[in-house]
């Protein structure tokens, strides 16, 4: 089983002339310390399960490109990218860009957009929930096209492109991994089922997430997809110490956590760590994630 970190805040006591080179030391700390993918939120404004909108917050694709100029091996994706936020054309592009740049470490995480503050603050349109929804369908299918070097013209609902010309081709094989966020399940589970390489569910109780994937199960059959091509990710937090005071687990208990989630079949759980801007909250790490690299998901 798999460990990536998603960092989702960058007010620091150093912000902001210190937040490139403390992003750049969790970078590296998550990959030296086996995570195995880096994420940021795609988010313009810091949203108010953190802080307040007026908390420090990067745009997804600056700070990825960032950090995989200070890493190596591990995976660099936004979790997860609003399909409001730029136009697929050029959404792809930079995924591609940053693709090309990391050595084949980008992961496309793409959702239908929530956070409407944001929108409104900087002028960006924010159409109502259904249509968000055809627009992030539009998106994957420009995204199939557009990974896959295909440059016949897109004439959808939403989005019209001529030549959807994608030069450098990504250099991940087949294509960039992409992750469709959510857990509705008539409508984001049948996308991961259609078009995704992964899934992404927020952490629940073990049922409520094994319900969500029988779910997705079905979706799968419906599309004639092996739901075992799907990669099962959830998102949740994470604090260890050594003693499981304050709020925290010790490895042990992380261990038994995570080990219940492979026993229904995820594969990469991605956590957020609310002191990962201190060297010491990454000090467990390497034995957590040696011990979760032993655990095999069920039907893997």
């Amino acid at each position: 089983m798999r460990l990536g970190l998603q960092v989702t805040d960058f007010t620091w006591p150093d912000s902001p002339t210190g937040i490139g080179p403390t992003f750049a030391r969790i970078a590296r700390d998550a990959e030296a310390t086996g995570f195995a993918s880096l994420w940021v939120m795609d988010h313009l404004f810091q949203i108010e399960m953190i802080g307040p909108p007026e908390h420090e917050m990067l745009e997804a694709y600056s700070a990825l490109a960032y950090a995989a100029a200070v890493t190596e091996r591990v995976s660099l994706g936004a979790l997860v990218t609003g399909v409001t936020y730029r136009h697929p054309g050029v959404l792809l592009k930079t995924v591609t860009t940053l693709d090309v740049l990391s050595g084949g470490r980008a992961v496309l995480g793409i959702g239908a957009a929530w956070y409407e503050e944001e929108h409104l603050g900087l002028g960006v349109p924010y159409p109502p929930l259904g249509e968000r929804f055809e627009r992030l369908e539009e998106t994957l299918q420009i995204a199939d096209r557009m990974f896959s070097g295909d440059e016949s013209p897109f004439d959808g609902k939403h989005y019209r492109l001529e030549r959807p010309l994608n030069s450098p081709a990504p250099v991940s094989a087949p294509r960039p991994r992409i992750l469709v966020g959510g857990s509705g399940e008539r409508k984001g589970l049948r996308l991961v089922a259609q078009y995704a390489d992964a899934c992404n569910i927020f952490e629940m109780p073990v049922d409520a997430i094994a319900r969500k994937l029988e779910v997705l199960r079905g979706h799968c059959e419906a599309v004639g997809r092996p739901y075992d091509a799907i990669e099962r990710t959830t998102l949740g937090g994470l604090s260890v110490s050594r003693d499981g005071r304050g709020g925290t687990q010790t490895v042990d208990q992380a261990v038994e956590r995570f080990a219940a989630l492979a026993a229904i079949g995820i594969d990469h759980a991605i956590v957020n760590m609310p002191r990962a801007n201190d060297e010491a909250a990454f000090e467990l790490v390497p034995e957590l994630t040696a011990r979760l690299a032993e655990i095999v998901p069920a039907g893997r």
